[in-house]
């Protein structure tokens, strides 16, 4: 009997232009997320998990196929040394589960369209140890939200502090509205509302910083509500706490705690959680230990999303320096049922094209 010769009738790839790279990867990744839907892992895993490997792909720069094992001695041993161990961990396992991936389906495909041969950085001397499962943040739905919100703003008038409890639920509700962290809340200033800028006014928030750069500072559009939710506070309970509601440098959020001329001293991030815990004790006792200032921040970016906003829009908002920061801060629901892809420039060396990549199959 003779053989028959058989044609491979498949074109061959050749990865020729960062475009071309970038294009593949994105297909990797839409193909590596279908494969774990199918495999019943949950649509908050597979979102930490294309986050974390998003990321690293930023930071090296270059496809992950090329990474070496010494290259992620550096991402885990410096860029991340500071990192929770179990952050560590959760990280080292997608990014063993994405290798595992590439090796196991497209190891001759990468070969033979850019000559590199995949193998997984991770190994038994470099693979992250220790750490605790992880806890998901998950936002509440916008009827439980409204249903706390309302419920607290009732509870102002028979409450025993008037003041301090409006304090509360003006500061909870603007990170509902516009994602700011509890420790921007704290350090905000009457000056720092602008209400001429722009068409709703914009408010500057002083958020985190990098060691010897001092706090990173943006400008907030004071949209979703949260301008009638200020100028309510500022006209209104604000004047409870001392006369200084004109004056700029005075605290926007002000503690009962006075200073020596009678003052009003900035309130405390404490102040602010205790706060919320108790309206959720009394709302949603089903979210007791659950719904904290950083999740309602979650909230705000899902809403926003919700309401039509893109996610480049929402990361500058929430002052994220990485959009894939931002995407995970998005409920992967709502990405889902709009099926959006991310339109952002392009960029020689690919980073840019992958970053619009967050259209989940799931």
């Amino acid at each position: 009997m003779a053989l028959a010769v058989v044609r491979d009738l498949r074109p061959s790839l050749r990865l020729e232009s960062v475009e071309e790279v970038a294009a593949f990867e994105q297909d990797l990744l839409a193909e590596f997320v279908l494969a774990r839907a199918s495999a019943g892992v949950l649509d908050d895993t597979i979102r930490a998990d294309v986050g974390g490997v998003l990321g690293l792909r930023e930071w090296f720069g270059r496809p992950l196929w090329e990474m070496q094992p010494q290259d992620l001695d550096r991402y885990f041993g410096r860029h991340r040394r500071g990192s929770a161990p179990g952050t560590k961990v959760r990280q080292a396992a997608a990014f063993a589960v994405y290798f595992e991936f590439l090796e196991l389906r497209h190891k001759a495909t990468i070969h033979a369209a850019t000559g590199m041969v995949v193998e997984s950085p991770l190994d038994e001397v470099n693979r992250p140890r220790g750490g605790t499962a992880s806890r998901l943040r998950i936002p509440p739905s916008a009827g439980e939200t409204a249903r706390l919100f309302s419920g607290w703003r009732e509870d102002m008038e028979a409450a025993r502090k008037y003041a301090p409890t409006a304090r509360n639920y003006t500061a909870a509700r603007l990170t509902s509205l516009i994602g700011p962290r509890i420790s921007e809340l704290c350090l905000l200033r009457i000056g720092d509302v602008r209400w001429d800028l722009g068409r709703f006014g914009k408010i500057l928030f002083k958020g985190k910083g990098s060691v010897g750069r001092g706090k990173k500072e943006r400008l907030v559009p004071l949209i979703n509500g949260s301008r009638d939710l200020l100028e309510w506070w500022v006209t209104g309970p604000r004047w409870e706490f001392d006369d200084r509601a004109e004056d700029p440098l005075a605290p926007l959020f002000p503690s009962e705690r006075r200073y020596g001329d009678g003052s009003s001293r900035a309130v405390t991030d404490d102040a602010l959680r205790s706060g919320l815990a108790e309206a959720v004790a009394r709302h949603l006792p089903h979210q007791i230990g659950q719904l904290t200032p950083h999740v309602l921040r979650h909230f705000a970016a899902s809403d926003l999303y919700r309401n039509g906003m893109d996610v480049v829009a929402i990361q500058e908002i929430l002052g994220h320096e990485w959009l894939n920061t931002t995407m995970i801060y998005v409920n992967p629901r709502e990405l889902h049922q709009t099926g959006e892809k991310l339109q952002v420039g392009s960029s020689r060396d690919g980073r840019e094209a992958l970053r619009r990549y967050y259209a989940l199959a799931v």
